[in-house]
C-alpha cells in the first residue's frame, strides 16, 4: 500500500532523529577523547537537529489534521509555521558559530589551545558524510511530499555538514600549526547557515500570505480548462498558496445559450481534471460566464 505524505514525512523524521542521536554521542565522545572543543560544539549542533526534527513532526501532524469548525480550510499553514521556527533555529545557530569565531579571532590567544587528536579529525569526516547523506535523504522526501518544513529540516542537516567541514579544517589547521583556521572556517560557515535560514523564512512567509503560484503552472492550469469542449475562453484565473497546497479560482466563458446542466457538467469536468492532474491543488472553484461573442 502506498504511503501518504504524512507517513513518508514522519518515517524520514524518525529515522533522522535516530541518526542524529547516534551522531551526537559519537562526536561528543570523539571531541572529549581528541581534546577538540570544535568537535564538542559540533556535537551540540547535531543535538539541535533532534529538536528541529521534533518541530517538523509537530508541524506535519498539525498540518494534516482534517478541517474543523475553527479551521474550515484545513491546517496546512502549520507546516509553514514549523518552517519559520526552524529558520529561527538555523539563524541562531549561524550567529552563534559566527560570534564564537569573531571572539576567538579578536582575542588572538591560541597558546592555551590543546592540539586535537586524530580521532577528532576522523569524527569530522564521518559527520560530513553522514549529515550530507541525511540532507539528500530528507530533501528527496521533502520534494516528494512538497513539504516546506521537511525541506527546512534538510537544510538544517546541510548546515550541520557545513559545520563539520569547518570543524575538520579547524582541527586540521590546529594539527599543522594554524589554529586560527578553525575560527575563519566558522565565520564562512555561519554566513552560509544564515543565508539558508533567510531563504527558508522567505519561502515560508510567502506561503503564509496567499502568494500566487508561478506563471508556468498557472498556464498549465489554464490550458487544462481550454482543452475541454465547449470552453470559449478563460476570463479570469487566480491562484494562491495555502501552506503547501494550492487554491484555484477560475472563470470560464461558455456559449451564452448553453443549458444549465451542460454548463454545470463542463465546469465539473474541469474541476475534476485540475484536481486530478495537479496533486497539490486542494480546491478548484469554477465560475461560468456567458460568452460575449455573438
Amino acid at each position: 500500500m502506498e504511503r501518504t505524505n504524512e507517513q513518508i514525512a514522519l518515517k524520514v523524521s524518525f529515522n533522522t532523529i535516530i541518526w542524529n542521536v547516534v551522531l551526537f554521542i559519537f562526536k561528543l565522545v570523539a571531541g572529549i577523547i581528541g581534546h577538540s572543543a570544535a568537535m564538542i560544539s559540533d556535537s551540540i549542533h547535531s543535538l539541535s537537529d533532534v529538536l528541529s526534527t521534533f518541530v517538523v513532526i509537530i508541524g506535519v501532524k498539525l498540518s494534516n489534521k482534517e478541517a474543523d469548525n475553527d479551521h474550515p480550510y484545513g491546517h496546512e499553514r502549520f507546516e509553514s509555521v514549523a518552517a519559520i521556527i526552524l529558520a529561527g533555529i538555523l539563524l541562531a545557530t549561524g550567529f552563534g558559530i559566527g560570534k564564537s569565531g569573531i571572539e576567538t579571532i579578536i582575542a588572538g590567544d591560541y597558546s592555551s589551545i590543546i592540539i586535537p587528536g586524530r580521532v577528532a579529525l576522523i569524527a569530522a569526516i564521518v559527520s560530513v558524510v553522514v549529515k550530507e547523506a541525511m540532507y539528500w535523504y530528507t530533501r528527496a522526501a521533502a520534494k516528494k511530499t512538497n513539504s516546506g518544513a521537511l525541506m527546512a529540516d534538510a537544510w538544517h542537516h546541510r548546515s550541520d555538514a557545513l559545520s563539520s567541514i569547518g570543524s575538520f579544517f579547524g582541527i586540521l589547521g590546529a594539527r599543522i600549526g594554524f589554529p586560527v583556521m578553525d575560527s575563519l572556517a566558522g565565520l564562512v560557515i555561519s554566513f552560509f547557515i544564515i543565508k539558508v535560514s533567510i531563504d527558508i523564512f522567505r519561502d515560508a512567509i510567502s506561503k503564509m500570505t496567499d502568494r500566487a503560484i508561478d506563471d508556468d503552472l498557472e498556464e498549465e492550469i489554464r490550458n487544462v480548462a481550454l482543452s475541454h469542449e465547449g470552453v470559449i475562453g478563460v476570463d479570469r484565473l487566480s491562484t494562491r498558496m495555502f501552506g503547501d497546497k494550492i487554491y484555484v479560482d477560475m472563470e470560464i466563458s461558455l456559449e451564452r445559450h448553453s443549458l444549465l446542466y451542460v454548463s454545470h457538467g463542463i465546469a465539473h469536468a474541469i474541476h475534476d481534471a485540475v484536481e486530478e492532474k495537479f496533486v497539490n491543488v486542494k480546491h478548484c472553484m469554477i465560475h461560468v460566464n456567458p460568452s460575449t461573442e455573438s
